[in-house]
């Protein structure tokens, strides 16, 4: 734990610097995605963080992309399962026939035609095959199967992700109505700032550099306005498509930014949540056992495998005369040269095998890492968050004795001007600190596992 001094210059040196990690990771370009459903309605909809969450996991594209995944794993496994389950079909088929015998070499037959027919056969019969034993096709199947189960860990990750991204989205569009109220709240100051300048000018009490100084504050503070509204606009464009609201649905966001603070959670803690309930490693993990199928399969593409086969049907020259007849047969295949196969698939099956364990080791790490870095986060939060009430505070107190000093006649308006950019810039510091520490806390729930089933218990402190 940091001493508190240095806990504070830490948290000044983010509010006025670069802000933490959390609050610039993006989205990537599937979670930011979205397939649109329903129709707009004419009328603005109220839309809360919940509903966010909700839509975003029913129409976010990475998540559709996803489950579309695991339909093609499903597929793969049952297309690998087939090789060891019997083989069933039947046919049916009629010919005409007219034999030469003399073109097979059946010559000077003692008086025997050498032209037989013209005849009919009719075959109608059924075939049937059954693997007794293929060590390729087992391994093969066993891979799929583990490839089912890590598409299905795969899509509960891409759900944790998909509740982080629409939880910032909506954050992110929160914090631009903070950011408009804040501005047009500093422009109502700025008008009335430029009123009292001009009415003192007026009574010969202000120079006109103070009108003009505060006429420019004015101007600029329009400016902050429009910038403010076009940055929220586009926040709430990026959460519609995200989430796959109707084009061109109006809504509005219901919920304040949460105020509550981090959970009590240790890291120690944290770290063993996160190996136990986190997806990707459950999908590495999967992927180590597919690889090792794989290896397996790999193998007995090398040993023989045995099948049995048969047939049961009628066959003559009419339906009326067809006799039954069957066919019964029981083989042994043995690899003896194939130019190499076996051994090159063994190879690759090595190399697949090395990069799942790789993959693996990778995912563990990761995770550790990501909880560290997310404790990381939480306090440059918690702290900024501090140090911004603290600043914001006097700030105000800055503005309103400057602005009474003004008044009184006794100073100039930079006074006035310095305090004002002093208070926005505070402002807008707190609105970003509290966005910071809410993503912080979101990304703890990811980090853990718990990002879909815990979102509301790590952001507003519900149980």
């Amino acid at each position: 734990m940091r001493p508190p001094l240095l806990r504070h210059v830490v948290a000044l040196a983010i509010a006025f610097g670069a802000a933490p990690c959390v609050s610039a990771q993006v989205p990537g370009p599937a979670l930011r995605g979205g397939v649109p459903s329903g129709v707009a309605t004419p009328e603005e909809i109220p839309l809360t963080l919940d509903d966010a969450v909700a839509r975003g996991l029913q129409h976010n594209l990475a998540l559709l992309l996803a489950h579309d995944s695991v339909e093609v794993a499903r597929g793969d496994h049952r297309e690998a399962l087939a090789d060891l389950l019997p083989q069933l079909r039947g046919g049916l088929s009629g010919a005409r026939e007219k034999i030469s015998l003399a073109a097979f070499g059946f010559t000077g037959l003692g008086g025997f035609p050498t032209i037989i027919g013209p005849f009919n056969v009719v075959d109608a019969r059924g075939y049937a095959s059954q693997t007794l034993l293929d060590l390729h096709a087992l391994g093969r199947t066993h891979a799929r199967s583990e490839g089912v189960k890590a598409a299905l860990s795969e899509e509960r990750n891409t759900r944790d992700l998909v509740v982080l991204a629409c939880a910032q989205l909506y954050l992110q569009a929160v914090s631009g109505q903070s950011r408009i109220a804040s501005a047009r709240a500093r422009l109502a100051t700025a008008e009335a700032l430029y009123d009292l300048a001009a009415d003192r000018k007026q009574s010969g009490l202000a120079a006109g550099i103070d009108v003009l100084r505060a006429q420019v504050e004015r101007e600029s503070e329009r400016q902050r306005v429009i910038v403010a509204e076009n940055e929220a606009a586009k926040r709430k464009i990026e959460l519609a498509r995200a989430i796959g609201l109707p084009l061109g649905q109006a809504f509005r966001t219901v919920d304040d930014m949460p105020q509550s603070p981090a959970p009590d959670l240790t890291r120690e803690a944290a770290l063993q949540l996160a190996y136990e309930g986190r997806a990707d490693l459950r999908t590495a993990e999967a992927r180590v056992r597919a690889a090792e199928e794989s290896r397996k399969a790999a193998r007995g593409e090398a040993l023989p495998s045995i099948g049995i086969s048969g047939d049961f049907g009628a066959i003559g020259n009419d339906v009326a005369s067809s006799k039954s007849t069957y066919t019964l047969a029981a083989g042994v295949k043995i690899p003896i040269f194939e130019g190499g196969r076996a051994q090159a698939r063994m190879q690759a099956a090595e190399a697949h095998l090395e990069e799942a364990r790789a993959s693996l080791e990778d995912a563990r790490s990761r995770i550790y890492y990501e909880v560290q870095a997310v404790f990381l986060d939480l306090e440059a939060s918690q702290d900024r968050v501090k140090v911004a009430d603290g600043v914001m505070g006097l700030a105000q107190q800055q503005l309103q004795q400057a602005k009474d000093r003004f008044a009184a006649g006794v100073a100039g308006n930079i006074d006035v001007v310095q305090a004002q950019e002093a208070l926005a810039r505070a402002t807008d510091d707190r609105i970003e600190s509290l966005f910071s520490l809410n993503m912080a806390k979101a990304s703890l729930a990811r980090a853990v596992g718990a990002a879909e089933s815990g979102y509301s218990q790590f952001l507003r402190g519900r149980r």
